[in-house]
């Protein structure tokens, strides 16, 4: 069995990084990433990009090395993709905040409403509800995060965190701010319109559970979905849109519905709460 020879360098500089002697030719690049890390232990797996051009697409980590456009003498060019994250800490970090934060305004913390107001209560009955919603609803994402989500990559960039963590955590303070502020006022129609929004907030609950076990079942433990680009929303270059999931056997293939990977949601019953779509899932997560 003929083995390879590969020479790893530097895609901006040309710089000799790495050469690896003997390789398997159905080594995959995976595995010549972990060799690369052996020489380079500051540059991880999910820290390295490698291309057959400097220009070029990054190689997946199932290619196998005799598979690719190369000679017995193979050279890939690496880039740095800077420090990652697991999705899993992502989603969890994401929906943590919102959930603590709504409570720093629910609980009327100091240096929030004024001294006068620190540590009361509403007396609105909606305002508990509105509480019980909003935390119920990221208990609930960050349990899916652990038990149902399965992410199509393993990282994201860290630099991505903040941006993320902006949205959530923003937006969280900006919709407790006025929901918990003593000055509140109940909805115009009274109870009916809070039924009412209670309804849609669970109706929506469920469909967004639903969809995140559709979205887990169409993605077996260990196997990789395909994503098609809907440009815009994803995390990344990842979309919040599943495609088609190819099936092992030759000539089937499963085409899921066009839901959106993280659903629907109304964060309370409440008229200043709007519903939204969230942005494109890795996650999980």
């Amino acid at each position: 069995m003929k083995h390879y020879e590969v020479e790893i360098l530097d895609a901006k500089t040309r710089e000799k990084l790495c050469f690896l002697d003997k390789v398997e030719p159905h080594a995959t690049i995976a595995e010549i990433k972990n060799l690369f890390t052996k020489s380079h232990p500051q540059w991880y797996p999910a820290r390295q990009s490698l291309r057959l051009d400097p220009k070029g697409k990054s190689l997946k980590d199932e290619d196998v090395l005799q598979k690719l456009p190369v000679g017995t003498t193979a050279t890939l060019y690496f880039r740095d993709l800077g420090a990652q994250i697991s999705w899993v800490t992502v989603f969890l970090t994401e929906y943590t905040g919102p959930l603590f934060i709504y409570l720093l305004f629910y609980f009327r913390v100091p240096f929030i409403y004024g001294h006068k107001y620190d540590f009361t209560s509403s007396r609105h009955t909606v305002v508990h509800l509105a509480c019980i919603c909003h935390s119920f609803h990221y208990v609930k994402r960050l349990l899916e995060t652990l038990f149902v989500h399965r992410f199509s990559h393993g990282t994201m960039p860290l630099r991505n965190i903040f941006k993320n963590c902006t949205y959530y955590w923003g937006f969280a303070a900006w919709m407790a701010y006025y929901i918990n502020h003593p000055l509140y006022t109940p909805p115009t129609y009274g109870a009916q319109q809070v039924k009412l929004a209670l309804a849609i907030f669970v109706i929506c609950q469920l469909g967004n559970f639903s969809i995140h076990m559709a979205l887990r079942d169409l993605r077996p433990a260990g196997e990789w979905l395909l994503w098609a680009g809907a440009g815009g929303l994803g995390r990344g270059s990842h979309s919040p849109f599943p495609s088609c999931r190819q099936d092992p056997r030759p000539g089937r293939s499963r085409t899921p519905p066009r839901t959106p990977s993280r659903g629907s949601s109304c964060w309370c019953p409440v008229p200043t709460t709007p519903m939204r779509w969230g942005p494109g899932s890795a996650l999980p997560s």
